[in-house]
């Protein structure tokens, strides 16, 4: 990776300044890129990364798919508004959400108190594309991948779409999309430094 360049670093401090303690959250579908965009939007800010997937494996001692099998989506869901609770408190850091994540009012509500939430919005042939890659997905498992993806699309964009800032994911560099979300931070305000008098 180039070093980066005075410029990029002063823009880089103001933004972690701007932040402050709290989070950058990534919400969006499966597949349009909240991991991947998000370890390297980390890296370039100088903050952890926590993919919150990862950390409820961790803690239950089984893969996602097994907590599916094993106990069921509600309880999954449980878990994760638990988990991403206590990771808000824990920042600042970029946050890569489940899918379904912010569509949980009490885990939308804390998102708003504790973190700037960043949706990657993608079209669906792009998210097929990806999602095809692996086979990890629970709720692709039953029916058709496609009208499965459609229907989550349906009921979940018009939530996604409360996130503090949107930007397009689309089938380019990750670098491109991560600059775009720094962009997009730099131009919403949402990471201003806040004053006291």
């Amino acid at each position: 990776m180039k070093q980066q360049s005075r410029d990029e670093a002063e823009t880089m401090d103001a933004l972690r300044a701007g932040l402050g303690v709290r989070s950058l959250v990534m919400v969006g579908l499966m597949g349009c890129g909240k991991s991947s965009v998000g370890r390297r939007l980390a890296l370039r800010l100088g903050v952890p990364f926590v993919d919150t997937d990862d950390e409820i494996e961790r803690v239950a001692g089984k893969s996602i798919n097994d907590i599916f099998a094993d106990w069921g989506e509600a309880e999954f869901r449980n878990g994760e508004r638990r988990v991403i609770s206590r990771l808000l408190g824990e920042g600042p850091q970029v946050l890569a959400t489940g899918g379904g994540a912010f569509i949980n009012p009490e885990t939308r509500a804390n998102i708003k108190g504790h973190g700037i939430s960043i949706w990657l919005r993608a079209e669906l042939p792009v998210l097929m594309r990806r999602v095809a890659k692996r086979d990890t997905r629970p709720l692709l498992k039953a029916g058709d991948p496609e009208a499965v993806m459609r229907g989550l699309m349906e009921a979940r964009y018009p939530i996604y779409a409360e996130a503090d800032i949107l930007v397009e994911s689309r089938d380019v560099a990750h670098e491109v999309i991560v600059t775009d979300v720094i962009e997009a931070l730099k131009s919403s305000g949402a990471l201003a430094p806040t004053t006291t008098v």
